[in-house]
């Protein structure tokens, strides 16, 4: 068993190993065609003109705000409803509450996608008078709502397997629940929280078949209301067609995304680890 053991782990790297070789080897011809300045701080991308010009600095702040933007949206819901549903609801309540969760991750992107156009991009025209619905806000809400379960199932996780000693304690000592809660169960579960979270930050940014269907699709620097294109939708939409320069450019999209989980990823870590230190 423990060479099957090892067989599965060393699987693992070297499925990683590979892909980053293939990511590498695939993206780099372009950027030295291109030039790596000219390439991630260019603001036009214009793949089918005669002159083409491939910039991705509207991709890359795109993915960045939509990102952020659902993170601000997302993680406090879901960390508030991993909270109900561990401390706070009763056991009929959140037996109706979390297979919902559940449900929610098991449903695949382009309904979410499906939902977003037909359901949020005219809600978003109409509310806020816009010509086209079709947006980065748009986006944002349906990001934000496909990171909840992620967030949810593993930040209850880690308040379940909070001591319960640690909240007994601090409501002897006078504090609420609600105190007790905050002060104590969430910082406890620390960790295990920021580990949703990551998750959710993952599927957020590599996230292409719902945002294509309400982002808009147009190369624009981002604004809240413009119709946006995010990296991954960028390599998405244009791959089926691509050939030459333009096929190599978006394989160097799919390394700049996939240097930036990488680095959001070690980021996340360094500082996880750098606060269980005593």
């Amino acid at each position: 068993m423990n060479a099957v053991f090892f067989v599965c782990g060393a699987a693992a790297i070297a499925a990683v190993a590979l892909i980053t070789v293939y990511m590498v080897v695939s993206g780099l011809p372009a950027i030295r065609e291109i030039g790596l300045l000219d390439f991630l701080f260019g603001t036009e991308w214009k793949s089918t003109a005669a002159e083409p010009k491939f910039g991705i600095l509207p991709f890359i702040l795109t993915s960045i705000w939509g990102t952020l933007g659902a993170i601000v949206i997302g993680v406090p819901v879901g960390l508030l409803t991993a909270v109900f549903l561990s401390k706070v609801a009763s056991r009929r309540v959140a037996s109706v509450v979390r297979p919902a969760v559940e449900l929610l991750a098991g449903i695949p992107s382009v309904v979410y996608g499906l939902i977003g156009m037909m359901v949020l991009v005219p809600a978003v025209m109409e509310l806020f008078h816009l010509k086209n619905g079709t947006c980065l806000f748009a986006a944002i809400l349906v990001l934000a709502i496909m990171i909840l379960p992620s967030i949810i199932s593993v930040s209850e996780t880690a308040l379940n397997a909070v001591p319960p000693e640690y909240e007994e304690a601090s409501l002897a000592l006078g504090a609420t629940k609600i105190e007790t809660i905050f002060k104590v169960s969430i910082p406890a579960a620390k960790s295990g929280i920021v580990a949703g979270i990551v998750l959710g930050i993952g599927r957020a940014i590599g996230e292409a078949m719902a945002v294509m269907m309400v982002a808009g699709n147009v190369a624009n620097m981002p604004g809240l209301f413009k119709s946006v294109t995010f990296l991954t939708t960028a390599v998405a939409k244009e791959m089926s067609y691509a050939s030459g320069l333009q096929k190599q450019a978006l394989f160097s999209i799919a390394l700049v995304l996939f240097c930036f989980i990488m680095l959001i990823n070690s980021l996340l870590n360094f500082f996880l680890k750098k606060g269980e230190k005593p």
